[in-house]
C-alpha cells in the first residue's frame, strides 16, 4: 500500500575515534563547521549507506555502479531497461497490470513479443530520423513502472532523469537533512600514520578522526511524493532498517566506531499535512558536569553528555492531545537505554536490528 501518512524522524548515532564523512576538498578530514566545532555529515553519506545495505540484501539500486565502474545515468537506465525488455514473462505481467502502457506500446511498437528487439529497432529508426521524442510517451510510462516495481532507492530518495526523450524529476518521499553533532567536537590531534609496504620502503599518509561525536539527522516522509514514486508502507519499513543497519554495514577503517543510538518517528494521521520541523531543536544536549558547573569536561563518550528530550516530549504530547498524531515509533540502542537519554517520548517499539527479507 502506498503510504498515506506524513511522518518525520530523528536519527542519532555516535562516532568514536572515527571519520563519519570525509571532505575530499579538505584532505578527507571530517566535515566540520570550524567556527562552532560542529561535525557535519551529508545526506548523501546516509543515503549511500542505505543504498549499499539494500543492494547487499538483493534489492536493485539505480544510483549504483556497473561492473564496479561508475556510469552515467543514461547507461544505467539502458541496463535496467534492457533487463526488463529481455524478460518476456515480466513484460507480459507489466502490460496486464498497466493498460495505458500496453496501449501506448502497441501503438508505437506493435505486438511483437520480442520486446527488446522491437524496442531497439524502433529506437534506431527514430534516432536516424532524429525523432526519438516520439518514444517519450512509452518511455515515460515504462520508466515510471520500472521505478515503482524494481528501483527501491528511487522510490525512497527520488532522482532527476533525462533519458531517451524523457526528462523527469522524481522528488523523493524520504528527505534527510545534513546531520550535525549536538555538541562541540575535537579532531584527534595526531593524524599521521605509517604504512610499511616492504622492508626497503614505506609510505606515509594521514588519517583524520574525531574523538567523539553524537550526531543527529532529521528527516521527513511525504505521502504526496510517495504517490509519484510508488513508495509503500513496506518501503518505509525497509528504509528504517536500512538507516540503522546500514550505518554499521560499512565497516571500513575510517567508519568503524559508528553506532546507531536512537530512531524516533512521528507518524501523523492521514488528514494531517504539515510537520513540526527539525526535531533536533527540541533536544537539549549539555556537557555532563555532575553538579559541578565549574568542572571542565572533555567529551569522549556518551557518558560525558546529558541528552534531554523533554522539549520533544512536550510538543508530541500537545499534538497528540489535538489528535494530529497517529503514533510514535522508536528504537533505542541497548547502550543508550541505561539512563543516557532523558525524557524520551513514549513510543511503540520496533526492532530495527531485525534482519530484513532479501529482495528478488
Amino acid at each position: 500500500m502506498i503510504i498515506n501518512r506524513n511522518s518525520e524522524f530523528l536519527f542519532g548515532f555516535q562516532a568514536t575515534m572515527t571519520n563519519p564523512n570525509g571532505d575530499p576538498d579538505q584532505e578527507n578530514k571530517p566535515r566540520m563547521d570550524y567556527d562552532t566545532s560542529t561535525l557535519l555529515v551529508s545526506d548523501a553519506r546516509r543515503k549511500r549507506d542505505c543504498r549499499d545495505f539494500l543492494k547487499n540484501k538483493g534489492y536493485q539500486i539505480f544510483v549504483d555502479t556497473l561492473a564496479d565502474k561508475k556510469v552515467p545515468m543514461d547507461t544505467m537506465f539502458e541496463y535496467v531497461r534492457d533487463s526488463w525488455l529481455g524478460d518476456k514473462k515480466r513484460m507480459e505481467q507489466l502490460f496486464a497490470e498497466n493498460q495505458s502502457l500496453k496501449q501506448a506500446w502497441e501503438e508505437m511498437l506493435g505486438r511483437d513479443e520480442n520486446y527488446k528487439e522491437a524496442y531497439l529497432n524502433k529506437l534506431e529508426e527514430l534516432k536516424s530520423s532524429k525523432k526519438t521524442k516520439e518514444l517519450a510517451t512509452v518511455n515515460n510510462l515504462f520508466l515510471t513502472e520500472i521505478i515503482k516495481r524494481s528501483l527501491i532507492d528511487i522510490r525512497l530518495f527520488g532522482s532527476a532523469m533525462a533519458v531517451e526523450g524523457v526528462t523527469r524529476t522524481y522528488t523523493g518521499p524520504v528527505q534527510i537533512s545534513w546531520g550535525y553533532s549536538l555538541h562541540p567536537v575535537e579532531l584527534v590531534r595526531s593524524s599521521t600514520i605509517t604504512s610499511i609496504m616492504n622492508e626497503d620502503s614505506s609510505t606515509f599518509g594521514k588519517k583524520y578522526k574525531v574523538y567523539y561525536a553524537l550526531v543527529a539527522h532529521y528527516g521527513t516522509m511525504n505521502k504526496y511524493s510517495a504517490k509519484l514514486t510508488g513508495m509503500t508502507e513496506e518501503d518505509r519499513d525497509l528504509f528504517r532498517h536500512a538507516l540503522v543497519q546500514g550505518l554499521m554495514t560499512n565497516q571500513t577503517d575510517s567508519k568503524q566506531g559508528q553506532e546507531p543510538l536512537f530512531y524516533l518517528e512521528i507518524v501523523y494521521k492521514p488528514e494531517y499535512d504539515v510537520y513540526l520541523g527539525d526535531l533536533r531543536r527540541f533536544v537539549d544536549v549539555k556537557e555532563n558536569k555532575e553538579d559541578d558547573a565549574s568542572r571542565e569536561v572533555t567529551i569522549r563518550s556518551l557518558n560525558d553528555l546529558t541528552v534531554d528530550f523533554h522539549g520533544l516530549n512536550q510538543v508530541i504530547t500537545d499534538l497528540k492531545d489535538k489528535g494530529y498524531i497517529e503514533k510514535v515509533i522508536g528504537w533505542i540502542h541497548p547502550v543508550a537505554q541505561e539512563g543516557r537519554l532523558l525524557n524520551i517520548p513514549a513510543f511503540d517499539p520496533v526492532d530495527l536490528w531485525e534482519p530484513i527479507q532479501r529482495g528478488e
